[in-house]
């Protein structure tokens, strides 16, 4: 399994290793970018069955990173070849066209075509025609598609062409990671990088001036080009270590998510397992995964935002409500049924490739 050691996808990866490591599934996890760091490989040693293969290769996206591109997809190439894993399972598109063994499984977990569109308004037909071409490559060569979304599936199509056979796996997170505390508290929580378009933030500098309660965001603020975003309105918290950010989600009574766009939402799904009542962004895919268990505004539209927190704040019973549907949409979202549709996937790529699955007690390799 391919993954890079930044943002949701890490996160995503190990929640799945560890739920495929209790059902006896080795997993090699092959990592790119930034090395781990010690809090990263203390949670991978706390995975069973994980073996880490790390390099430093950029992850595809950047134009100038093409070259490491096609040096880790020889890294790849050679590591199958030395592990001679069951499944190839691929959390990125480009290398989806190499010549492996038997067809990978391609999972998708952003577009950034689709991305594109979202935050600027304008069609993405000209955007980096050479990306483009090797994500249509990737996609096309793969086994199966998978998505955490039908919305991201159709985007994926939108852009990209005709699909290969597909379904979609939401993501998961455990429950435990995330415990509601047992006392609510009278502030409204956010999370994200402060500078971020897609997560549309800055709405929240135009409301909270407008509520009773104070709102707080979690995340970095400063830009990756330089300069710190700062706030006006909204206390900052920074960039919290898991737990911390799993506390004031436990205590928090509300979790808004603002977002344009978003291929899934991973921060609202720990935000309703810790028990806040959602309030997100209507977009496809957070209507798909949160219809009847949160409150919707357009992102752009603060009255409405405003109003929607304004009667949250006003009225506990509703705003305890919310919370109780969240939460109990979100314990539908475990990594063991994630575990569980994925060994599925799995099965059906090596029926495809004419491979038996390994017999027991014989462990299954996931690479």
């Amino acid at each position: 399994m391919t993954a890079g050691t930044t943002g949701t996808v890490w996160t995503y990866a190990l929640e799945l290793s560890r739920a495929l490591g209790r059902r006896g599934v080795e997993v090699t996890l092959a990592s790119q970018g930034p090395p781990l760091t010690g809090a990263q490989w203390a949670e991978v040693r706390g995975v069973p069955g994980l073996t880490i293969e790390q390099s430093t290769w950029r992850l595809e996206g950047p134009e100038d990173a093409w070259a490491d591109v096609a040096a880790a997809g020889e890294w790849l190439l050679d590591l199958e070849s030395r592990v001679r894993p069951d499944a190839v399972h691929l959390n990125g598109y480009c290398h989806g066209a190499l010549p492996w063994k038997r067809k990978p499984l391609v999972v998708a977990h952003e577009c950034s075509l689709s991305w594109w569109e979202a935050v600027t308004g304008e069609p993405a037909v000209e955007r980096d025609v050479r990306y483009r071409w090797e994500v249509t490559r990737g996609l096309r060569a793969a086994g199966l598609v998978v998505a955490p979304t039908a919305a991201l599936l159709e985007s994926l199509a939108r852009h990209y062409g005709p699909l290969p056979p597909s379904c979609v796996i939401p993501f998961a997170r455990r429950h435990e990671d995330f415990p509601p505390s047992p006392v609510r508290e009278p502030f409204i929580l956010a999370t994200g990088r402060l500078w971020d378009e897609a997560r549309n933030l800055e709405v929240l500098e135009r409301v909270a001036p407008r509520l009773d309660w104070p709102v707080l965001v979690a995340g970095d603020s400063q830009h990756p080009d330089g300069g710190e975003v700062r706030a006006r309105s909204v206390r900052t918290l920074g960039r919290l270590p898991h737990q911390e950010l799993a506390g004031h989600m436990g205590r928090a009574s509300i979790y808004v998510l603002p977002s344009r766009y978003e291929p899934f939402g991973l921060s609202a799904l720990e935000a309703a397992l810790a028990g806040c009542a959602l309030v997100l962004g209507d977009i496809p895919s957070l209507r798909e995964v949160w219809e009847g268990a949160a409150a919707f505004f357009p992102p752009d539209d603060t009255d409405m935002l405003a109003r929607a927190l304004r009667r949250l704040v006003s009225e506990p019973v509703l705003c305890s409500r919310m919370s109780t549907l969240a939460r109990t949409r979100a314990l539908e979202f475990s990594p063991e049924r994630m575990a569980d549709a994925y060994l599925a996937v799995y099965a059906d790529l090596g029926r495809a490739s004419g491979v038996a699955p390994p017999a027991q007690p014989q462990l299954a390799r996931a690479t």
